[in-house]
């Protein structure tokens, strides 16, 4: 019916009569604790339906990459055994609620090494309406194609007035950026024998939250906005601050 791969979900119509079927509920992760008791349940290497595993939810927040190269954030890490073939099993806690849905492991051997990850359930809560309805989820978007993360020795070569923020290169065309007029790198300059684009706008911040990361702007763009949102960018130009009013538009596939 629809599919995210960024978040690794996707939703199944299964063509079985509804009084047959009895619905899991679904919790929430917004309160889990490290130490509570987690239980995953699926098909380790393809051939062990319904196994039930449990354990422990060993931390909270963890950061993977997804399968298109893109970071998944919020990620739960458990110690309950997760194998391959348990991707899509629902996490429980102990009530027997979902918290999330396995999605992938750490293991230098290629099994269980106590080291599980989860999709939590609030993301996939989030992402419903939309795989539903489109078919699809409709990630938030500005436009940068390829900014230069400024850290005190690029500020110091480049003579940036900030130490901190995107140093914009690359918009794509018609992006809610492009389309405000803000501008990517204008010139090329050699530093270090390394050719460097310059002259584009310093992106330092989204609303109230500084930017310092692309990664991490995308990331605080998915957390807390969707398609259609507004968000004041803070831009500097040549040295002036400037402040933008943009509608966040949908990230092409």
């Amino acid at each position: 019916v629809g599919l995210d791969q960024r978040n690794d979900i996707a939703v199944l119509k299964v063509d079985v009569p509804a009084e047959q079927l009895v619905p899991v509920e679904l919790g929430s992760s917004d309160s889990l604790k490290v130490g509570q008791r987690a239980i995953a349940i699926g098909n380790p290497f393809g051939q062990f339906g319904r196994t039930l595993t449990t354990g422990v939810i060993s931390a909270l927040d963890r950061t993977i990459e997804g399968s298109d190269g893109r970071t998944i954030t919020g990620i739960i890490q458990t110690d309950a055994a997760i194998n391959r073939g348990n991707s899509g099993g629902p996490l429980l806690d102990s009530s027997g609620r979902v918290i999330g849905i396995n999605t992938a492991i750490f293991s230098p051997t290629g099994t269980s090494a106590g080291v599980g990850f989860a999709v939590p359930v609030d993301t996939i809560k989030r992402l419903l309406p939309d795989l539903l309805t489109l078919g699809r989820y409709r990630h938030p978007w500005l436009g940068v194609r390829y900014a230069y993360e400024i850290k005190p020795g690029l500020a110091r070569l480049l003579e940036l007035p900030t130490q901190q923020g995107l140093l914009l290169v690359q918009l794509y065309r018609d992006s809610p950026l492009a389309h405000v007029d803000v501008r990517g790198a204008q010139r090329e300059v050699i530093v270090s024998n390394q050719r460097v684009y310059v002259g584009g706008d310093i992106l330092t911040r989204i609303d109230d939250t500084a930017v310092s990361t692309l990664d991490g702007m995308e990331t605080f763009l998915e957390d807390n906005y969707g398609v259609g949102d507004t968000v004041k960018v803070t831009l500097l130009r040549d040295g002036n601050v400037m402040t933008q009013e943009i509608t966040l538009g949908e990230e092409p596939n």
